[in-house]
């Protein structure tokens, strides 16, 4: 069968031919509907051989879809032919955070090996893949695998990072999202769905502001070192109730930073890194900084619910799986608006 892998440090991923993977016991094969494109594929390709965690080769693919194509021995509860969407983040299964349903916390997930597939163990771009136990999938009943099959990700992580701030988010609260790409874009529409806050999008790119407003952001400025001053300005001075950063590194953070509000929450979801200062003479009085990973899978079928509603919908641009290292150029070089999806 044929999957896209990461095969060498720094090299570009290939389409190469590898084993059909039979089901062992406990497992579930998938024939593989969609699967998405993410950031985070691109930053594990980034990193130096030092940094490399992974193994090689890797086949890439955290955001999964597939019919359930053949069970392992004591599989209950699953029908051949079902769709199904993957839960990514998964755990032990049997620890505090995991008995939550919270598996993207799971607390023994690393002492075990247990990577997420596409982060560590066998992705989803590939025409089949293995899931380890039937709890990590979720039907999708009639729901479009391509057009929702980002939700796994780009729905389920902006979801969990916006769910922990809706107290807030009160009539009168300012909402701002940075970054309107693949996890802004549908941050913006799940504010509009669950909160009554006005939304600001702040992104680099014209193209991407235009998405932006067109998902229901009610203003949308340049993510540049004025940002903060036209979010205070806007708001009579107050600041931000709540900044949802999808980009991550320093200027997003020390903008995000000078613009919040007392009791404001910063919110880190991007996959880069800085340096943000603390304490009561650094900044608005109990504010809170949080770095917030994926979701759980409770979330995950709210998420879902959502787009049956018709109140999310990811912008896609469809790629086959021969064309996939191009969507990854494309995602690269920031050219997509909105999602990749590779169809196997």
């Amino acid at each position: 069968m044929k999957a896209l892998q990461y095969r060498q440090i720094g090299a570009e991923p290939e389409v190469v031919e590898i084993e059909k993977p039979e089901p062992g016991p406990g497992q579930v094969r998938l024939k593989v509907t969609a699967a998405g494109a993410c950031h985070s594929d691109s930053f594990i390709m980034g990193l130096t051989e030092e940094q490399y965690i992974y193994g090689l080769p890797l086949t890439l693919g955290h955001e999964g879809v597939g019919v359930v194509d053949k069970l392992g021995d004591g599989v209950t509860g699953l029908e051949v032919g079902e769709s199904v969407a993957v839960y990514g983040p998964q755990g032990c299964g049997r620890c505090y955070a995991c008995a939550q349903g919270k598996e993207n916390y799971c607390e023994r997930a690393a002492e075990l090996g247990i990577a997420p597939p596409g982060l560590g163990a066998p992705g989803s771009m590939a025409e089949y893949m293995l899931v380890p136990n039937a709890r990590h999938l979720l039907p999708i009943g009639d729901l479009d695998p391509v057009a929702n099959v980002a939700l796994t990700d780009a729905g389920l992580t902006p979801y969990h990072a916006i769910k922990l701030s809706l107290p807030k988010l009160v009539p009168g609260s300012t909402a701002v999202v940075i970054g309107a790409g693949g996890l802004g874009h549908v941050a913006i529409q799940i504010l509009r769905a669950l909160t009554p806050a006005t939304v600001v999008a702040l992104d680099v790119s014209v193209d991407k502001l235009k998405l932006a407003t067109e998902v229901g952001a009610h203003h949308v400025f340049p993510s540049d070192a004025e940002a903060a001053d036209r979010v205070r300005e806007l708001t009579g001075g107050k600041g931000a109730t709540a900044v949802f950063d999808f980009v991550g590194i320093q200027p997003t953070l020390d903008s995000g930073h000078a613009m919040i509000a007392v009791e404001g929450d910063q919110v880190l979801i991007g996959v880069g890194a800085g340096i943000l200062p603390s304490g009561v003479l650094a900044g608005p009085y109990d504010s809170a900084v949080r770095a917030p990973y994926w979701g759980s899978r409770s979330e995950l079928f709210e998420v879902f619910d959502l787009a049956r509603a018709g109140l999310v919908n990811v912008e896609t641009e469809v790629f086959s799986l021969d064309d996939a290292p191009e969507a990854y150029r494309r995602l690269h070089d920031g050219t997509l608006r909105g999602r990749a999806v590779i169809v196997p």
